[in-house]
């Protein structure tokens, strides 16, 4: 039995459309008797669930359902004719079928009647002699017909309101004396593991009667794998070399058997040391592309989101400044108001302000709008600053729905009832924002940094071994702690930073007991797919990499190098976005990556966070390949050319304008703090070594490199050309490594791109041609340095045209086009029929300085011989005739932009 079944099975339009609650009443309902062949079925519908079908044959009786609460105002439906389907892997013989229907207490109607068919070897027929048919609500109808053999059987009903969410469970009875199904076997998800490490196997039977045996074993690999008990469903194994395994799990039922197999991947653990950070502090942009959008950003974008959080009067998007000031009169003891917004609504107040830390340590070099920006900006937080600290509590606990609660629903901190209340979410902003205001300040100003340290210390004191297990639904926190714990470090020394990065690895260890949408299904170490609300997962992986980082634990190692792999070779598009939304602002399963995907904005910065953590712990250039190709493609077009409007979603098909603001605005900070973060992204350091991770024309000081100071100067039009040339200019002269990172365009399996292209067209030193070699995706320089000493080198910038992987279903017989880092679309602006094939012609580029302030377009023919014009993903739907609007607005029917092009195979 289940606590609450329906919420497995409603879907997720339904949820959104009604803004409906469950509250549960106890119905029992007696089992239809017989052995029910539904559970070895595969279930599948003409509609696509906001959640899994499974619900549906999972052989568990319905004994919680009751009445609804909906929020009212639901819209008429168009009713349709919808099927649900049952697939077998070998012939089963029934005449029997048992339905529980459920109407949500008539808040979905139920259809008007329905039919079962099965499949007779070349089409779909309806059964014979059907009796029964009942369409009675909550409670199994039971219909019977004349036995049929098959390997598919549908159930078709007829004036469907919304979608066959209202068949609770399914159950088809199995014919007397007709041969049993062999057991459903499923070993699990492929995965990697690092040698030295084991992987815990979870497999699953689904069976008609009783199983006797279970058996793993090897199948196939370079060396020995070792069970711990190779009897048992949940097990582990170990490995004694690294390379590719398949390993089986065969299940015996009477005198059936069935098996399934999963691939483990073994690697060899990363570097003992990870590399270290390069904090952003004072620098200067000097590159056509990002002077322009940091300008935008500069100039229109943060002083927007200030105006904004400043309002009281907001509607859309409420809770800014307001819930500070009436938090700070709460904990004076004076009269105040209500909290408003989200119970996260802080966290875009903490964004901005460490966005605009990073905008206010850019040098404006003289522009009058940036200059002006920036005093702006330097007001807002004189004003922020003490008001949000007087919101403080004087234990040092910080959240303003907490403190203007309603205490007869919210009576505590950190209990397992308020998870979604967002307590680490909005904690770990505030802490991530000192971290930057202290840089900004160069340490003179430490008001938010010793608040985020009082913060911080709150935490440690409350929750960990002994005290209060918990964990928050939303990570944030965890990833947080580990920056600030590196951060305070390096501030202090003395492991004063260490408790918090302690914290963060407990408060991952407690995600257990919960569900897939926030990544607490199983323990975080066992967690080798990719679930869930795609922000909460890569918050929570760029955590796991940090604890993997600084702790040596193998079994997160192993974790976060299958989530990783899964990503990014099997949920990642094209564009370097994640999260198709199938489920609730989540994942979808494998390869599934339809092109009206949701891919937030906010996913894509947390996207960046763990391929960068992966870069710091693995030494390797193919993560920053990656964080490259999301900041070029997925989040730097999340804003409009202006930086007056924004996405929150970042379709890769679309005609919908940008807005200048949304009803839950998590993005609105998120979004800038990360692209301006641009010193942090381009270098990292070792002991002995210095790394160039992006192209960008930029004066950068890199502190203590192998003991001294390096001012970073490059120059370079990059995306645009290949060729950057390198100025390193050492405080004092001395020896340490270069290491540049020579890019790979190939970053995914699922997507063959031609040409290949990598490798470097030439590389000078001082003008003197040097011989080298590549290392993990680096050319590595090794010399004494002097100032004035500089690099020269030249990118192959070619066009690719790339191939999806056959199994995304969305992009089969179609191609996308790339220039260097920028994924290309072709839009209506420029070709009126944009669902064309692309023609066989050459594609060339040429520079448009007049078009979308300055882009290299790529040029070619439509098959019918029509101009075919492709312009940077990130330039998408700025010339739409439908401008942009102040909350999420319609589709432009005249418009359309897409990145996946037609072509005749």
């Amino acid at each position: 039995m289940r606590i609450l079944k329906v919420l497995l099975s409603i879907s997720a339009v339904l949820l959104l459309a009604t803004g409906s609650f469950l509250i549960p009443r106890q119905v029992q309902e007696k089992v239809p008797p017989g052995k029910n062949l539904a559970i070895v079925a595969t279930p599948s519908g003409s509609f696509r669930y906001g959640t899994s079908m499974n619900s549906l044959n999972d052989g568990l009786t319905p004994v919680n359902t009751g009445r609804m609460r909906t929020g009212g105002g639901r819209q008429p439906q168009r009713l349709s004719t919808q099927w649900v389907q049952y697939d077998w892997l070998q012939p089963v013989t029934t005449g029997k079928i048992a339905v529980f229907w459920w109407d949500y207490e008539n808040s979905v109607g139920l259809p008007q009647a329905y039919r079962i068919q099965y499949w007779n070897g070349n089409d779909f027929v309806t059964v014979k002699n059907a009796s029964g048919l009942g369409l009675e609500n909550n409670r199994y109808n039971i219909t019977t017909f004349n036995p049929v053999q098959t390997t598919r059987l549908r159930l078709e009903a007829d004036s469907v309101d919304r979608s066959l969410a209202t068949i609770l469970e399914w159950m088809v009875i199995q014919a007397d004396n007709s041969p049993n199904h062999p057991p459903v076997v499923t070993a699990g998800v492929d995965r990697n593991v690092i040698l030295g490490g084991k992987t815990y196997l979870s497999g699953s039977i689904r069976s008609v009667t009783p199983v006797g045996k279970i058996i793993w074993t090897k199948e196939s690999g370079p060396g020995n794998v070792v069970f711990a008990d190779a009897g048992s469903m949940n097990t582990t194994a170990t490995f004694s070399a690294p390379g590719e395994y398949v390993l089986e799990m065969a299940a015996t039922e009477d005198n059936l058997s069935s098996s399934s197999i999963l691939k483990v991947k073994v690697t060899l653990p990363p570097p003992d040391e990870r590399l270290d950070v390069v904090y952003t502090k004072r620098y200067r942009i000097n590159s056509p592309l990002w002077s322009d959008r940091a300008k935008a950003i500069m100039v229109n974008w943060i002083p927007w989101c200030i105006d904004q959080i400043n309002r009281d009067t907001l509607t859309l998007g409420p809770g800014g400044l307001d819930n500070f000031i009436e938090a700070g009169k709460a904990l004076r003891g004076e009269p105040h108001g209500r909290h408003k917004g989200y119970v996260f609504s802080n966290a875009w107040v903490y964004q901005t302000i460490e966005s605009m830390s990073i905008a206010l340590m850019i040098d404006p070099q003289g522009d009058k709008e940036i200059m002006a920006a920036h005093e702006k900006m330097k007001a807002t937080m004189d004003k922020w600053i003490s008001i949000i600290l007087a919101a403080q509590e004087p234990d040092g606990y910080i959240q303003t729905a907490y403190t203007l609660r309603d205490t007869t629903r919210w009576q505590e901190r950190w209990a397992p009832r308020t998870r979604g209340n967002h307590e680490g979410y909005v904690a770990g902003y505030f802490i991530e924002s000192a971290i930057n205001h202290y840089t900004l300040t160069e340490g003179k100003d430490k008001r938010l940094y010793d608040a985020a340290k009082k913060l911080a210390d709150c935490w440690v004191a409350n929750i960990g071994p002994g005290k209060n297990e918990w964990y928050d639904g939303h990570q944030e926190m965890e990833q947080a702690l580990v920056r600030f714990g590196r951060f305070v470090n390096d501030m202090e020394g003395n492991g004063r930073g260490d408790s918090y990065i302690k914290l963060a690895k407990f408060l991952l260890d407690n995600r257990r007991n919960g569900s897939e949408y926030d990544q607490s299904h199983v323990p975080v170490q066992q967690q080798y797919e990719a679930v869930g609300h795609a922000v909460r997962a890569v918050y929570n992986y760029s955590a796991m990499a940090d604890v993997a980082a600084e702790t040596g634990d193998v079994d997160y190692q192993s974790a976060v190098m299958s989530l990783w792999d899964n990503i990014v070779n099997r949920k990642y598009y094209v564009t370097g976005g994640i999260g198709s939304g199938e489920t609730s602002e989540g994942f979808g399963p494998n390869y599934s990556l339809r092109n009206n995907a949701y891919c937030e904005s906010c996913s894509s910065c947390g996207l960046i966070f763990f391929q960068y953590k992966m870069n710091l712990a693995y030494h390797d250039a193919k993560y920053a390949d990656l964080y490259e190709e999301t900041m070029y493609n997925a989040l730097l077009g999340s804003l409009d050319l202006e930086g007056k409007n924004f996405y929150y979603t970042n379709a890769l098909n679309s005609s919908q304008s940008r807005y200048a603001w949304h009803v839950c605005p998590c993005c609105v900070g998120n979004i800038p703090r990360t692209l301006l973060m641009i010193p942090t992204w381009t270098y990292v350091k070792s002991k002995d070594g210095l790394y160039v991770n992006m192209f960008i024309g930029s004066t950068i000081n890199v502190e203590r490199v192998a003991g001294t100071d390096v001012e970073m100067v490059q120059k370079t039009d990059y995306p645009w050309s290949g060729k950057v040339t390198l100025t390193v200019n050492p405080k004092q002269s001395g020896e340490f490594t270069l290491f540049i990172r020579v890019p790979d365009r190939t970053t995914s399996t699922l997507y063959t791109p031609v040409p290949v292209v990598n490798g470097l067209k030439s590389l000078t030193v001082n003008g003197k041609s040097v011989l080298h070699k590549i290392v993990n995706g680096y050319v590595e320089i090794k010399r004494t340095w002097k100032a004035g000493d500089r690099v020269d080198l030249e990118l192959p910038m070619e066009i690719q045209v790339i191939t999806p992987d056959d199994r995304i279903e969305a992009d089969r017989g179609r191609v996308a086009l790339r220039y260097g880092p920028l994924i290309y679309n072709v839009e209506k602006a420029d070709q009126p029929d944009i669902d064309k094939y692309i023609g066989t012609d050459p594609l060339q580029t040429e520079w448009r300085g007049d078009l979308l302030n300055g882009v290299m377009i790529i040029k070619g023919k439509w098959n019918d011989g029509t101009p075919l014009t492709a312009i940077p993903n990130y330039a998408r739907n700025n010339r739409n005739s439908i401008k942009a609007t102040y909350a999420p607005g319609r589709q432009n029917p005249d418009g359309g932009s897409i990145v996946w092009i037609k072509k005749q195979l």
